[in-house]
């Protein structure tokens, strides 16, 4: 028997599940300085849930999910 984490014995994945698996990176400004000592907004990647309200569709291939949101991004867990 695999000891895979998306594994769900007898339990199907529901798409608040799918959703919290997932994570879609964002650009954040943050506060910061530039080579001169001015005070700028510097560009910070981050990773962030996706909503379950978001979620148009999902699929659990047991290995990784899959999720496509309304807008049709694709994400997955399988790069994490």
């Amino acid at each position: 028997m695999s000891d895979d984490k998306t594994k769900t014995e007898g339990k199907q994945l529901t798409a608040a599940e799918a959703a919290k698996r997932v994570k879609r990176t964002v650009i954040e400004l943050v506060d910061g300085k530039n080579a001169a000592g001015k005070a700028i907004k510097v560009p910070r990647a981050k990773k962030v849930a996706v909503e379950a309200t978001e979620v148009l569709s999902f699929k659990d291939y047991g290995t990784h999910v899959v999720v496509v949101t309304k807008d049709g991004q694709k994400f997955t867990d399988a790069d994490e």
